[in-house]
């Protein structure tokens, strides 16, 4: 026997990451089309019908009630520490804060004096801020301008004390979805016009710094594992280890996956909203958040 063959033998396979035997099972249909899934700290998720103007609430007991109406016709989500709905409102073009008792707070309404394009995906980093995009998609319910908008399409900061708003990143076709580590140390952001992500460093006062290609896929949603494995979404979903080496797709029987989250009392299941639908699918590995 080789030496190379005796040490192949040694090093075992890598599992996958979905559990043995799991299937991807629709847990509810019927909505016009599902985005921003956000899961509390109990495991719940909140998830939208951007359409309809809803925001719906799926419990650990597999029970679906809606949440919000009207909800700005928000889009992406994310819980912040203290347990505030950050969500990326898209009527008004705002990012709000929704408190447990729904009372909102605009957070963000305009930049420099016009209006945001649209803010489209959030994440909320361990001190509070917020990074998030905001690309241009003309919707049928806007009354403004192309003038009251902003001439290009960029990755914002907030900082934790509301104070400041800066672009941290404006070089992107498209941006669209993005995750950061549970560290708050590494941001991914997906430039879904470009049809790529990429990864950055985070500096404490909200600026990023090491931009490099992460893959050459783009996102519409995105999550993370305890293992530092990164989820895209589109045409179903697409999984690279920290690397940036695909290591999974999982193939959804739906024209468009919209976003995904890990959910359960355990974060074991990743729960994936997909145009009409929204389903489940038990993992091995566990949420990083």
């Amino acid at each position: 026997m080789s030496m190379l063959l005796a040490l192949a033998l040694l090093v075992p396979l890598a599992s996958s990451i979905i559990q043995p035997g799991a299937k991807l099972e629709k847990l509810r249909d019927g909505f016009a089309f599902t985005e921003g899934p956000a899961t509390d700290r109990e495991g719940n998720v909140y998830f939208t019908d951007q359409p309809n103007d809803r925001i719906w609430k799926w419990t650990t007991d597999g029970k679906f009630t809606a949440w919000m109406h009207p909800c700005g016709r928000s889009n992406g989500m994310f819980f912040d520490p203290h347990g505030n709905l950050i969500a990326c409102a898209d009527e008004n073009n705002q990012l709000w804060s929704i408190a447990p008792d729904q009372k909102v707070t605009v957070l963000v309404k305009d930049f420099e004096g016009k209006l945001l394009n649209g803010p489209n995906d959030a994440w909320v980093r361990p001190d509070g801020g917020i990074y998030f995009t905001d690309p241009l998609y003309e919707r049928e319910y806007w009354k403004r301008s192309p003038e009251s908008q902003q001439t290009g399409h960029h990755l914002y900061f907030l900082s934790a004390d509301r104070k400041t708003l800066k672009t941290v990143d404006s070089e992107f076709n498209k941006p669209n979805g993005l995750i950061g580590a549970s560290n708050g140390k590494t941001l991914y952001v997906a430039d879904i016009g470009a049809n790529i992500t990429y990864r950055y460093q985070i500096e404490a006062n909200g600026s990023l710094v090491d931009k490099h290609l992460f893959c050459h896929l783009g996102s519409d949603g995105m999550t993370l594992d305890s293992e530092g494995d990164v989820y895209l979404t589109g045409h179903g979903i697409t999984v690279f280890n920290p690397a940036g080496e695909q290591i999974e797709h999982i193939d959804v029987p739906e024209t468009w996956t919209g976003n995904i989250t890990f959910a359960g009392k355990d974060r074991h299941l990743l729960f994936v909203t997909a145009s009409h639908c929204v389903y489940g699918l038990r993992m091995r590995v566990k949420g990083a958040h």
